[in-house]
């Protein structure tokens, strides 16, 4: 739409009223094998997703090796109870596998980035040029961070959960003050899974008017209503995480898309922005043909050469031969110029 804020990936023209953006998050789903996460590229690719992104960190760059007080997850969340650097252990993709992660998205068609979370990530993943870099809900608070990522002056997507105006103005402010090629904020409601009820999506087009950049969802809700109907808030970006099979287990599975369900989400967006099209007033061309349903004047009984036109011989029935029915009142009372057949449209030319 006109005057709406612009951001480009590549080719791509990130705003409202543009095709969503739709990213397959790969996360933690692939338990630890290589050969997992390539399939899952390619059941990204194959599902209609624009772009495949991952994590990069290592379980000591996240937190320290403790198992006591803070470093125990507590309720609330899918991992209750264990401890926080053993879960970034098992989650964290390798870094050797990313010029295998990159060359396979490349091969799909599909856009590859990631999401640092340390300076040294973000050095790591810049020798791949990706079109951009994200920046976790987690990490929103963490400006130097942001100052980092935007350094490299990509575009930059920021997931909101848990945060504040406050810190979504100071995170706007660091990553543009930093030199960002642009920034993307994502709604986000960082519960796993998320419950509809507290997704608040009329926030999508308050975040847009605020700070003047294109906005999107992250969406960890189980389903897709919470990502059609951001299509209809003005979200231009997409993020959901994808699995094989969530019987297949891992820490994100019990949240996460399986490819078919990807596919019909995917499906469900291009409708829904078809749907919403542009403002227009008219008939649009599948509906030529029922103009001819509409209700017209007809006449209902035989009319002789004279006699006037009355609401027992004149009335508005379908099909839409004849007058429009607003010409009912300007046509009572007049007389016929000729006899006048029950069943014919009534013109003007019948009339005196």
């Amino acid at each position: 739409m006109a005057g709406d804020p612009v951001v480009m990936i590549g080719d791509r023209r990130i705003a409202s009223g543009e095709p969503m953006w739709v990213i397959a998050e790969v996360s933690a789903n692939h338990n630890g094998d290589l050969g997992r996460a390539l399939a899952l590229i390619q059941a990204a690719a194959d599902a209609g997703a624009d772009a495949v992104k991952f994590q990069t960190y290592t379980a000591d760059s996240m937190t320290l090796d403790l198992d006591t007080g803070p470093f125990r997850i507590g309720p609330g969340t899918l991992w209750e109870g264990r401890g926080l650097h053993e879960l970034y252990q098992e989650a964290a993709t390798p870094y050797e596998w990313h010029d295998d992660l990159f060359a396979e998205a490349e091969r799909c068609g599909i856009i590859p980035f990631s999401t640092p979370f340390d300076a040294d990530a973000v050095d790591f993943l810049e020798r791949y040029e990706p079109a951009v870099h994200k920046v976790a809900s987690f990490e929103l608070v963490d400006l130097a961070l942001i100052r980092k990522v935007a350094s490299t002056g990509r575009v930059v997507i920021m997931s909101t959960g848990m945060a504040t105006e406050d810190e979504v103005d100071e995170a706007v402010k660091a990553a543009t003050d930093a030199g960002a090629g642009g920034v993307v904020l994502l709604r986000c409601n960082s519960g796993y899974p998320a419950p509809p009820s507290e997704m608040d999506l009329r926030t999508i087009p308050d975040m847009a008017e605020r700070w003047a950049v294109p906005v999107g969802l992250s969406d960890h809700t189980l389903g897709s209503t919470a990502a059609i109907t951001a299509v209809a808030l003005g979200a231009c970006v997409l993020e959901k995480h994808v699995t094989l099979a969530r019987s297949d287990g891992g820490p994100d599975a019990a949240f996460s898309l399986e490819p078919d369900e990807l596919a019909d989400l995917v499906t469900a967006v291009r409708d829904a922005e078809a749907a919403l099209g542009r403002v227009r007033y008219g008939p649009a061309d599948r509906e030529q043909a029922s103009l001819a349903f509409r209700r017209s004047l007809f006449v209902v009984a035989d009319i002789a050469e004279g006699e006037a036109l009355t609401g027992e011989n004149v009335r508005a029935i379908r099909p839409g031969d004849g007058l429009a029915p607003r010409h009912l009142d300007e046509v009572l009372g007049r007389r016929a110029r000729t006899r006048i057949e029950r069943g014919t449209p009534l013109a003007w030319d019948h009339l005196d």
